[in-house]
């Protein structure tokens, strides 16, 4: 039987970040997406998804999918049989980010949908583009996953970033078949972070996806799929 893909996805995501990836391997193993829905700690994020997986499973996490499945590997690392992490940040916040997070925080919970509307397009989305013709294709796509996700679980979500536990130490641990990638464009957790991690994990692949920017399941699909089925075969 092959083994069970996991994938975990980043904040205001949902299911949508990895439609290619489900398309192309629920035909051949199983294919689940990680709900961490409700839980406003990284901590209680990763049990909640771990409790809700197979035995064992392969584990890929995008941005703050990543940083659940850090977490994951800590809590249970004999059920993780392979790991990929696609767009993240093993580092903890840094100190001068978590008071812009908690005013986030407050403008959501006092503006509503119309809040994270705003913040999606003005904030969020000049990170995740690139050029103007993946922005076009993107925004949508983007904004449907965020209103999907809703306004009480952004304010989980960006409580759990604030209060993150530093994970650099972690990537020493990981001796399964281990998977770093990332766009060229990613302007959210950058090229030279990605080979940095690749040089802390015993045996990672690392693949630069050259047309993708931080969504690099949405921004170069085939590329992604073609990483992640070496990985899952290697």
């Amino acid at each position: 039987m092959p083994l069970p893909l996991l994938l975990v996805p980043g904040s205001l995501c949902t299911d949508v970040l990895f439609q290619a990836q489900i398309s192309a391997f629920k035909s051949d193993r199983e294919v689940l997406v990680g709900d961490f829905s409700n839980c406003d700690s990284i901590e209680t994020m990763a049990t909640k998804v771990l409790t809700e997986a197979p035995a064992e499973f392969a584990l890929a996490g995008l941005s703050m999918g990543g940083i659940v499945a850090f977490e994951m590997f800590r809590q249970a690392p004999e059920r993780i049989e392979r790991i990929a992490l696609l767009g993240t940040n093993p580092r903890g916040e840094l100190p001068e980010h978590v008071p812009v997070r908690h005013q986030q925080i407050n403008n959501i919970a006092q503006g509503g949908v119309e809040s994270l509307k705003t913040l999606v397009s003005q904030q969020l989305m000049p990170k995740y583009a690139f050029k103007s013709e993946q922005l076009l294709q993107l925004e949508p796509l983007v904004m449907e996953m965020a209103l999907d996700v809703g306004t009480d679980e952004f304010i989980n979500q960006w409580r759990a970033l604030a209060s993150r536990t530093d994970s650099w130490s972690t990537l020493k641990d990981i001796h399964c078949p281990a998977l770093i990638l990332c766009g060229v464009h990613d302007a959210q957790c950058n090229e030279k972070l990605h080979r940095n991690m690749a040089l802390e994990i015993k045996h990672a692949k690392l693949e630069i996806i050259e047309e993708a920017g931080h969504l690099s399941t949405l921004d170069a699909p085939e590329q992604v799929n073609k990483a992640l089925e070496n990985w899952l075969n290697s």
